[in-house]
């Protein structure tokens, strides 16, 4: 009998030939002056094509959404191009893929700000973390708060990045709404002391995510459309003073958008999944109908049981993705995983990147 992990599912409009999915991993390796992807990204994505669902390295709404050197793009005609050829080489290969929509708000630095302006944020309060810039790790900037009609046009932003995902052949995106990034920042009182209609309680805070679900499923509709959040993780020095009770407010409102699924961080970011008592991922996961997407420490054997038990309709794996293009085959026959390289996970060429073995090359 195969286990169910390794069964076809759908994810709202997009059918799935296995319930593995890859997590999206920041790899630094796209064009610094265009934000636009090239032929090793091809390859890379190509070779892990077996994965139910790959979910792009996340992929800036704008110039202003940029936070680190090297990333990718989905705002410009061109970057939708190059991205074409990525999602071709995947679809050619029989896999899905979603690109991330992704605005670090205050996880930037000026250096790599248009006409090296502040970041921007829901209110003027650093972070305090650490960012990648053209002079290795740096502490981020302080940001400036959004005006109130910036905010609106950041969600035009995300409309049109929509747009340009399915001009790229996507068969859909992931909001970024986790990791201390732009949304989780109006999310959580650490990073949103605003007294307008997006700041004080959780209705306000929740407002800019909801306005962007609004239009990006307006634009392509709710079955084309994932959604990323990490309730507790502490990701880019984020914190919340009630994430329980925040999220048991936003979590049943995504019911409402038809989502192709709902992606959780479980726990601290690459971390613990231990949270303090009053704490429940479990509690979150039944207020969301959808198909749900687990993500954070999960081996083969969790795997296996959450979507056993109906605990996960989907699992995401990250590094585990970098060093095994054939995971999902690996994970299927209980082989032996190969070991990433850290030394290569952000920026650089091939070396690290599209040159890990098979087991079919092993065998060879």
């Amino acid at each position: 009998m195969s286990e169910a992990l390794f069964t076809p599912t759908a994810a709202g409009a997009i059918e799935l030939a296995n319930r593995i999915c890859m997590a999206p991993l920041t790899r630094n390796r796209a064009d610094d002056e265009t934000g636009c992807v090239g032929d090793m990204h091809v390859e890379y994505y190509r070779q892990r094509a077996g994965a139910g669902l790959i979910v792009t390295e996340a992929t800036q709404i704008s110039p202003v959404g940029k936070g680190y050197i090297q990333t990718p793009g989905i705002h410009t005609e061109a970057q939708a191009a190059a991205w074409r050829t990525v999602t071709d080489a995947v679809h050619e290969a029989g896999g899905k893929i979603v690109v991330q929509l992704w605005h670090v708000g205050r996880i930037s630095h000026t250096s790599l700000q248009p006409g090296g302006a502040a970041p921007v944020a829901p209110s003027a309060i650093g972070a305090g973390a650490m960012t990648f810039t053209h002079n290795g790790f740096e502490e981020t900037s302080v940001p400036r708060a959004l005006e109130p009609a910036e905010i609106d046009a950041t969600v035009a932003d995300y409309r049109e990045a929509a747009r340009l995902a399915m001009v790229a052949g996507f068969d859909g995106v992931e909001v970024h709404g986790a990791n201390g990034y732009l949304i989780d920042q109006f999310l959580k009182t650490g990073a949103n002391t605003r007294d307008d209609a997006w700041g004080g309680p959780i209705e306000n805070r929740a407002k800019f995510l909801f306005d962007v679900l609004n239009a990006v499923t307006d634009e392509i509709g709710g079955d084309r459309t994932g959604l990323r959040l990490s309730p507790f993780s502490p990701a880019n020095e984020i914190d919340d003073k009630d994430p329980q009770a925040d999220f048991e407010y936003v979590v049943p409102r995504l019911n409402d958008y038809g989502l192709a699924y709902l992606h959780m961080i479980e726990g601290a970011t690459g971390g613990s999944r231990d949270l303090p008592e009053g704490q429940s991922i479990g509690a979150l996961r039944k207020l969301f109908n959808g198909p749900y997407m687990a993500n954070n420490g999960y081996d083969r054997a969790m795997a296996i049981e959450a979507v056993a038990s109906g605990a996960a309709d989907l699992v995401a794996f990250g590094r585990p993705f970098i060093a095994n293009p054939d995971l999902v085959d690996r994970l299927e026959r209980d082989a032996p995983l190969n070991e990433g390289d850290q030394s290569t996970y952000y920026g650089g060429g091939t070396e690290g990147y599209t040159d890990y073995p098979t087991l079919e090359d092993e065998a060879a």
